[in-house]
């Protein structure tokens, strides 16, 4: 393999990189409203000679190159956070702009980057004459990912594949693109959306001890999720903290792969609350909860651990604790009902899949992450760089539910910070792009398929007892 020629014609690409992607920015796409940057994207696809593009029913789109069996799919998710309190930006985030170095504007990290790596990328491969006899590249461009997490691959999984078994005997391995700060990625902590509702009896304001105010009630389950996340797990602690899973006397199973994710956490993202007016107790309180879950935790120890809090178990008779669905109509006006459930999973190091990006590094950049180096702080990206190669991300992608629910392996590589995902400001590197894009290039050439295992999973979290496909 000519790796010399292969970066030549991604630094090649560089300018075409750019222009596509402020493109894509250029479109404002939240989760459901992605129809502009789909059809950017589609007509980016065709321009470039793809062999086959198409949209799905609940709005990706694919793009084709190759025409084997077997598939090498390539992930990005092409939705973006909206921008929240726009004076918090120094600039528009969708006109954004460059500089010589970085791309400024929402979607740049998180992840339109990575879609213009990959449709590059795979450009290259067709160019190079780089896709191995029986494969095809299969380049997806997904949506409704910031919205709920792999519900566009149990689409597509479950609809434009014939389940499961028919997608794990197609698809090698998936490359997500969402951003790694130069590193390779093996896995991730899982996360559930959960709700705890709580009742009260309204009353006249003038008189509140006539009435039960829910909020009062909420408040200190709030305290108690907020210790529950930042308490240790010592014998002092009537409430243990998520801490104590990277402990093996109370994670025995799984503590090592706990402390090689990260432990778990909790927040409190949303309250509501009814009353019948500003003069009045209120009848009714919720709120939401974003769990994080490492190694050894389940949905359900999830939720039985709210359950047995203090103030839950105080309140009981008028608490109730439960997981978020999501049925959210696509941009196409198609629902995928799913659960708000995103299981955990980590990949084997030395599983065939992951090794092939390892390699293609190594034969491109070196052993060791690179990225752009600026004097400015707000430009460098390599202060958060100074990691192993081969490590994981700290949130979550779509690979929870490839891997996750389906066990069809995942491995990720992707321009841009996970740092700047969600923030006002938001930029990437054009360095990136190009690494990326060569990477994924080289990847396929270098896939060992007499390498490959059973099961390259080191870790996999149990699913539901719901019926969700």
């Amino acid at each position: 393999m000519d790796f010399e020629a292969i970066k030549a014609a991604a630094r090649g690409y560089q300018a075409d990189m750019t222009r596509f992607l402020r493109e894509m920015i250029s479109h404002p796409s939240e989760s459901c409203e992605e129809r502009e940057v789909v059809h950017c994207i589609k007509a980016e696809m065709e321009r470039l000679g793809y062999d086959k593009v198409e949209v799905d029913g609940l709005g990706n789109v694919i793009g084709w190159m190759g025409d084997g069996e077997k598939i090498i799919a390539i992930d990005s998710h092409i939705d973006t956070v909206g921008i929240g309190n726009l004076s918090n930006w120094e600039a528009d985030p969708y006109e954004g702009y460059e500089t010589e170095d970085v791309i400024y504007g929402r979607g740049g990290s998180d992840q339109e980057g990575g879609m213009a790596s990959a449709v590059y990328g795979v450009k290259i491969m067709k160019e190079l004459n780089l896709i191995p006899e029986g494969y095809k590249i299969m380049v997806v461009g997904s949506v409704q990912e910031e919205d709920c997490d792999g519900m566009c691959w149990q689409y597509i999984v479950n609809k434009d594949f014939n389940g499961p078994e028919d997608a794990r005997s197609k698809i090698e391995f998936v490359i997500s693109t969402e951003p790694t700060d130069g590193g390779i990625y093996r896995g991730h902590r899982g996360r559930m959306e959960i709700r705890v509702d709580v009742k009260g009896i309204s009353c006249h304001g003038s008189a509140p001890e006539r009435g039960d105010n829910a909020i009062y009630k909420m408040a200190d389950i709030i305290q108690n999720i907020r210790s529950l996340n930042e308490n240790g797990d010592g014998a002092s602690n009537e409430i243990k903290g998520l801490v104590k899973m990277l402990n093996p006397e109370f994670n025995p199973e799984h503590a090592e792969d706990a402390q090689f994710l990260g432990r778990g956490t909790c927040t409190v993202s949303q309250i509501f609350y009814t009353s019948p007016s500003r003069c009045a107790v209120a009848d009714s309180c919720a709120i939401s909860v974003d769990r994080r879950m490492t190694a050894g935790e389940t949905w359900d120890s999830c939720l039985k651990e709210i359950e047995a809090l203090p103030a839950v178990q105080k309140y009981r008779d008028d608490v109730k604790v439960s997981m978020y669905m999501y049925d959210r109509p696509a941009w196409t006006g198609e629902v995928y009902e799913t659960e708000c459930f995103f299981p955990t999973w980590i990949n084997k190091e030395n599983a065939a899949h992951v090794q092939a990006l390892a390699d293609a590094h190594k034969a491109l950049w070196g052993d060791k992450r690179i990225g752009h180096a600026d004097n400015d702080p707000k430009y460098d990206a390599m202060h958060l760089r100074q990691r192993p190669l081969i490590d994981k991300w700290t949130f979550s992608t779509n690979c929870v539910s490839i891997q996750g629910r389906y066990g069809i392996p995942c491995v990720g590589f992707g321009p841009g910070a996970e740092s700047q995902a969600h923030a006002p400001n938001e930029i990437t590197w054009k360095q990136d792009l190009v690494t990326c894009a060569a990477l994924y290039a080289a990847v396929p050439g270098l896939y060992k398929t007499e390498n490959k295992t059973g099961d390259v999973t080191e870790f996999r979290q149990s699913l539901t007892d719901n019926d969700i496909q």
